[in-house]
């Protein structure tokens, strides 16, 4: 059905969207009530991480499989295209909205709060520089720089979006040597990205005293970059899949979506990490 010309093939139900819920659910419940220190907590949490472990491994699973059967045609491709590309869009808006919220306290909030007689009689001495923890808190705190760690990481995820994009290219070729190195050099680059930022994070919360709680630049600075770290660990994740089926012989030099869709979302996280720099620890 799937293959022939003007049909599209669709799926059976499937009940993995259901074990996707409860998976939700226990994790959830079980941060609900870790949050109120309630013992069993803790294990919901670990519950439902594998019960979502089971969702992703099975559900995966059958849409590999139902690719390498030919049930997916020209049309199949297009949707999924489509698909990727509103996902993708989405994740913009999700930054957009951090990155917004960084615009308005650097450039609107924080001089606002030291202009005028009143703002000078609720909170005496405060200047509008960035960073700043912000009005009324003395922490002291030291802000994180450009060079260093995250100049090298900037480094390392630019040249993973080269690597991806070359191993894209030996697919294309029908290389499976170059598919493979290239994979596994971009999955290696996306690890050494991870462990140098947890080092980062320990080297502020230690040795710089900057954490969640330093005020507007503590915040803004972890949602975002550990917002990208999340999207990072996800697309490392992908990746490695991604070179599992290519390992099994998956993937054809005219029908490699799968992969495609990877380095699509290996790209953005790349793209996001140039406007951190930029945006976070430059300016």
């Amino acid at each position: 059905m799937a293959t022939q010309a003007g049909r599209y093939y669709l799926p059976e139900p499937s009940y993995w969207p259901i074990v996707g819920s409860v998976a939700l659910l226990l994790m959830a419940s079980g941060a609900v009530m870790w949050l109120n220190q309630v013992g069993a907590g803790p294990w919901f949490v670990l519950l439902g991480l594998a019960v979502l472990i089971v969702m992703l491994v099975g559900w995966f699973g059958t849409v590999i499989r139902e690719s390498e059967a030919g049930k997916f045609n020209k049309q199949v491709d297009i949707s999924f295209r489509w698909g990727m590309s509103w996902f993708i869009f989405s994740e913009v808006m999700f930054f957009a909205a951090f990155f917004g919220a960084l615009f308005y306290m650097r450039v609107l909030s924080v001089p606002w709060l030291a202009s005028g007689e009143t703002m000078e009689l609720l909170w005496p001495g405060f200047k509008a520089a960035w960073p700043v923890a912000g009005p009324g808190l003395k922490e002291m705190f030291t802000p994180m720089h450009a060079m260093g760690i995250p100049a090298v990481n900037t480094l390392i995820l630019l040249s993973s979006g080269a690597t991806v994009t070359w191993a894209h290219w030996g697919l294309k070729k029908g290389n499976r040597g170059q598919l493979n190195l290239g994979l596994f050099l971009t999955i290696a680059l996306g690890i050494t990205f991870l462990c140098l930022q947890a080092y980062e994070y320990h080297h502020a919360y230690t040795d710089f005293n900057l954490n969640l709680t330093t005020g507007a630049y503590g915040a803004t600075f972890f949602m975002l970059t550990g917002f990208h770290g999340f999207h990072v660990t996800l697309g490392t994740i992908m990746l490695i899949v991604i070179l599992v089926r290519c390992l099994l012989g998956h993937f054809k030099p005219d029908h490699h979506f799968g992969f495609e869709a990877v380095s699509w979302y290996w790209h953005f996280v790349d793209v996001v990490w140039l406007l951190l720099f930029v945006l976070v620890y430059w300016l």
